[in-house]
């Protein structure tokens, strides 16, 4: 499989302030891309990272978006093309994560979940495809698409959509420009749980453990490298996909 030096290369990776899209900054910045760092409200820790970036020997950029606002996408482009002058790799990473039952999910919620989690990667990519002639595209996913998740509704649902559109996107975009997915399992605790929250789940994943970010980073290097991958959705979850006839209550995280 051809395998490209990523050297020199510069990513857009949405929501990389803090979390995974951190995570993901930093190993694409260990291979030597430069990052520009997109973010909605997290500057103090936006600034942090481009600044940790910037003395491991890489250039780096922030850029506040909100991607709730339809004006957003091709100005986030544009300013990226513009502070960097080139663009290789799109990293889809920002996402909202609501509570939300079959019983109670209301249409705001489910436009909400569906407007940042499949809408603005789309239409980020489709700005992208549109200035760019060859490039990489990486959508984060949710492992629990290919399981159940009766507490967050609104949010399955709007992964479901950004895997179906990583794949009619794949097929689009070809042979220009490539796109896959990452589809996390049990990684981070969520906002306000600690780590016992991981720990508690674990045994549900067949390797009996949980992840570590840098996991993801690690596959999105992959990705970002091999360029005879398109259309692929990759799971990081232990095995965790595979036990999709578990019980709805036994599969909530």
């Amino acid at each position: 499989m051809a395998r490209q030096s990523l050297d020199g290369k510069t990513a857009l990776i949405t929501g990389s302030a803090v979390r995974i899209g951190r995570e993901i900054a930093l190993s694409l910045a260990q291979r030597g891309v430069n990052v520009i760092i997109h973010y909605n409200r997290s500057a103090e820790h936006a600034d942090e990272l481009a600044l940790e970036l910037n003395r491991a020997g890489v250039k780096s950029w922030t850029v506040q978006a909100d991607l709730s606002q339809s004006d957003s996408f091709q100005t986030l482009i544009k300013r990226s093309l513009g502070l960097s002058g080139s663009l290789d790799i799109l990293v889809n990473n920002a996402s909202v994560f609501t509570k939300s039952t079959v019983e109670d999910l209301t249409l705001e919620d489910l436009i909400k979940n569906i407007e940042i989690n499949a809408w603005a990667p789309f239409s980020l990519s489709r700005s992208y495809a549109h200035e760019i002639k060859q490039g990489c595209i990486i959508n984060l996913l949710d492992q629990r698409v290919f399981s159940f998740d009766m507490d967050h509704t609104g949010y399955i649902l709007s992964k479901h959509v950004l895997t179906a559109l990583t794949k009619i996107t794949a097929l689009a975009y070809a042979p220009h420009i490539r796109v896959n997915g990452i589809a996390p399992g049990l990684i981070l605790p969520p906002p306000g749980e600690s780590i016992s929250y991981l720990a508690n789940r674990s045994r549900t994943v067949p390797l009996n453990k949980y992840g570590n970010p840098s996991d993801i980073g690690e596959t999105a290097v992959f990705l970002a490298s091999n360029e005879f991958i398109t259309g692929e959705i990759i799971n990081i979850d232990g095995g965790r996909h595979l036990r999709e006839n578990y019980l709805p209550q036994q599969q909530n995280i």
